[in-house]
Order: structure tokens, then sequence, then C-alpha cells
């Protein structure tokens, strides 16, 4: 019997655990084991924007008033009813905070399909488009654990680098990264250290300032207090990762020549908020699905992937670096352990170092 974790939509501290029959596959639905997906602070910015950017609908509950957070991570088929997916076959995408789920396959290629359920086709198709692991040129199976932390939020961290890039950086030397030790932020910043005559300037807690600073890629780190250690007629952007409305502000009001400021996702959930009368620019939403449409025009399929390949490897060398990790996975058994992890994350605790796989199923 399938178990799934939900959580309230109006309310998103408040979870419970939902277990239905197996219900038989319809023709061309496959049925996969779940195991694991990683749980960390992306997974709130879609609970947090669920219902503004359509997450809640990707897995519906058919529960009024709760939702299931989608969430990254690898499954295994175990039921096949679609010609051409095996029984065995591994794959990556995004899933249910579940230990099962039904797809319904189309589009299949040898490394990849779509799932084209009726209720996801109007959804972005970025999410829902599932790598078979036999033939995904990203896939190890020695950093499965690496690449569900990391592989969705690097690609966002990767388009992020190329789009302020392409733009010029809007004429300024300096970018500012809030929630600097997310692992968004992060690889983002990884990416822009490589930028010659750009200075990286991660925005953190005072408890995350050594962290942060162990990276090596930021070129300055500062507590969210200290923007003042900055000069305010520094021409600089403002990528937004935290979604804290209050430092958005501050950040507005003090850099006098703030030349571009975007929102990417939102770590801070108790400081989401509405701008009032936010000086300087606008604070517009980065959306990495245009990102990808542009570039996939301006250098074709291949061209894309292979950039984007290069850009992984040398980011999963440097973050799976024996000597010196910047995260080091922590497996989590059962449901339970899933609840009580999402809550522990919701409420900001945890070391930045960690990175959360979680397993419903039994082992």
């Amino acid at each position: 019997m399938p178990t799934t974790v939900l959580v309230r939509q109006d309310a998103l501290d408040q979870t419970r655990l939902q277990t239905l029959p197996d219900a038989a596959l319809a023709a061309g639905q496959i049925r996969v084991r779940i195991a694991p997906f990683a749980l960390t602070s992306n997974n709130l910015t879609y609970a947090a924007l669920g219902q503004s950017l359509r997450y809640w609908e990707f897995f519906p509950s058919g529960e009024v008033g709760w939702g299931i957070v989608p969430a990254w991570g690898f499954g295994t088929v175990v039921q096949s009813a679609q010609a051409g997916v095996a029984v065995g076959e591994r794959l990556y995408g995004l899933w249910p905070m579940a230990d099962q789920a039904v797809l319904q396959p189309q589009r299949l290629r040898p490394d990849s399909f779509v799932d084209a359920a009726p209720h996801r086709v109007p959804l972005h198709p970025v999410y829902n488009h599932y790598s078979r692991c036999a033939d995904d040129p990203l896939y190890t199976a020695d950093s499965e654990d690496l690449q569900a932390l990391l592989r969705p939020l690097f690609i966002t961290s990767w388009l992020i680098d190329d789009f302020l890039a392409d733009q010029g950086f809007f004429g300024a030397g300096t970018v500012l990264l809030s929630s600097a030790s997310s692992k968004t932020a992060f690889g983002c910043a990884f990416q822009l250290a490589q930028r010659a005559g750009l200075t990286v300037v991660g925005l953190t807690s005072p408890a995350n300032m050594a962290f942060c600073t162990s990276l090596g890629c930021y070129d300055r780190v500062l507590a969210y207090d200290a923007l003042d250690a900055l000069a305010a007629e520094t021409p600089c952007v403002y990528v937004d990762f935290s979604g804290n409305s209050a430092l958005r502000q501050a950040v507005h009001a003090r850099f006098v020549q703030l030349r571009h400021s975007c929102t990417v996702g939102a770590t801070h959930l108790a400081q989401l908020g509405t701008d009032v009368q936010l000086p300087g620019p606008p604070a517009v939403p980065f959306f990495a699905p245009a990102q990808i449409k542009k570039r996939t025009q301006d250098w074709g399929r291949q061209g894309f992937n292979a950039r984007q390949l290069q850009a992984w490897q040398a980011l999963l060398a440097r973050v799976g670096d024996p000597a010196r990790p910047w995260l080091v996975p922590q497996h989590h058994q059962g449901a339970a352990a899933a609840q009580a992890l999402y809550r522990q994350l919701l409420a900001g605790a945890g070391d930045p170092r960690s990175g959360h796989m979680v397993s419903l199923a039994a082992p």
C-alpha cells in the first residue's frame, strides 16, 4: 500500500500520512518504487510557492487543503504496462514525497521520457521529464546522492550565471547572493567565481558565515546586518535565494547603483512578504525554463547538453572532493523520519554541510 507525506497547504508545518491501496495500472502506465529522494530547502520553496507556481498540481493528493511536496531523486520501475519501459529500470526525476508513484511515459527516447498523465500536460515540461539512468550522460551510480541533492539546483545555478553573463551583468562588477549557504546559491557562486573581474559576495546568517567562507567560492561573506561593509555606490546585481522581503528592501534601499534584482527561491519562509515601494529596479522572478529555451535555441540541444555536462562534472568533482567535501549525505529511512526532517528544515535547523536523502520505502 503506497504511503505519502501530506502537507497542509495553508499551514506548512502540519503533516500527516496518507496510505491508499494499490491501484491497478492502466495501459501505458508504470509503477515506480521511489528511493531515495532529496529533501532540502528547495522543497520548502516548492511548498511556499505551491499555489502561485502550481507545484501542488504535479502530484494531487485528492484531499482538499492537503498537498504533496515534490522532491527530486531516483526510482526503480517495479511494474510496467508500457512497452519500451522495463521492470528494473532506474529513473531520475521529480517524485512525490512517497514510497511509490505511477507515471504515464510517452515520447520515449533511450535517455529519457516525459510523464504524459493528463493532469501534468498543462504544467511546465521541464518538471515532467524523467532521465533513464542507463543512458543518461550526467548519471553515475556512485554519485546518486549528490545528483539528487544538487542536480536540479545546479541547473538553476548554472542558468543564473549564464543569464547574468549573457546580460553583461547589467554593467555591474559585483554580484550579491543571499542565503549564501544554500545549495543553489553556492552552486551559482561556484560558476560566477570562474569569471574574471567579478566580485561575488555571499550574504548569510552569522551562524553560517564560517561555512560559506570555507567553500572558497565567495570573494566576501557578510552577515545580513552588515550590508554597510560595502559602499552604497557599488554597481551590483542582487540574486535573492532567501525570499526575505525585509532583506530585499534593505539591499534595494542601500545600493543606489543596483542594476538588477532577481528572486529565485524562498529559504526564509517566515520573512516572505510583499514588497512595498521597493527602491531601485523591480525584483524580477528568475524562471529557469525560459533560459533553457533561449540557450537551446542559441546552441542547439547538443550544444546545451555538452555545456551543462562539463559544468556539472566540474561542480560534482569539487563538492564530492574526499579531502574537503562541501556536502556529506545523510540517509533517513521511513515516513516518520521524513516528517521529522521536513519540520526540522522548515524550522531552519540543521548543518548546511549535510545533505538529506530520504527513503519511505522499506529497504
